[in-house]
């Protein structure tokens, strides 16, 4: 599987010649959905869910599909009929030869005056897991491990503790569009092997359009 980083929260994953998108949103690139057979989206942010780039990945591709929580598809769904599928916790999928679980019920607390808003993390192919916003554990063993590093919503000790807690062989950052180039070896340092320590995980970062092999 090759996994490509498209900007702060969106991955593309590719397989056997197919492509699965996650949370194609504002802080990523325009077109960084178009081609996917299948997107899924986590929750209804504009840094993960921006309805101009998910219409123009499933227009290009009449055959697309798209996976996400009830408040983002009741927007798109009647413009793609039979194509939009509603997801929550403990349901599983394939979407583009990938199999998919879905993990998690709420966006983490950004403070307690604010709602929260429903979020679900997806475990693919019983390799990588993508949280969105929230430091969910999937309660099983996890290989790849998408980490979101900075948010209005955590510190680096809870990262710490979740990649801690989650124990994966790799864990590879999003969330990240709002860190500045100072801040980004700070990051590093902390999780990598020169800080606290995170279990023994393998930590990258991948710039836009950088891809690893999983």
């Amino acid at each position: 599987m090759k996994l490509t980083k498209y900007g702060h929260a969106c991955v593309r994953l590719e397989k056997d010649g197919r492509s699965l998108v996650v949370d194609p949103g504002g802080f990523t690139d325009e077109d960084a959905a178009v081609g996917a057979d299948a997107v899924l989206v986590t929750h209804e942010h504009p840094d993960h869910f921006d309805e101009g780039r998910l219409r123009r990945a499933l227009e290009a591709n009449p055959a697309a599909e798209l996976w996400t929580l009830r408040s983002v598809a009741e927007q798109v769904a009647a413009a793609f009929p039979g194509r939009v599928h509603t997801v929550g916790e403990g349901d599983a999928f394939t979407a583009a030869g990938f199999d998919v679980q879905v993990h998690g019920q709420l966006h983490a607390v950004i403070h307690p005056d604010i709602a929260r808003i429903t979020n679900v993390g997806y475990f693919v192919d019983g390799t990588v897991f993508h949280p969105g916003d929230a430091l969910t554990v999937p309660g099983r063993p996890v290989d790849t491990l998408m980490v979101p590093v900075m948010a209005p919503w955590n510190r680096v000790a809870d990262v710490i503790d979740y990649v801690r807690e989650v124990a994966p062989r790799r864990a590879i950052d999003i969330h990240d569009a709002l860190l500045t180039d100072l801040a980004r070896p700070v990051y590093d340092r902390m999780l990598g092997p020169a800080g606290p320590g995170v279990g023994g995980a393998e930590h990258s970062r991948l710039a836009p359009g950088e891809s690893v092999r999983l």
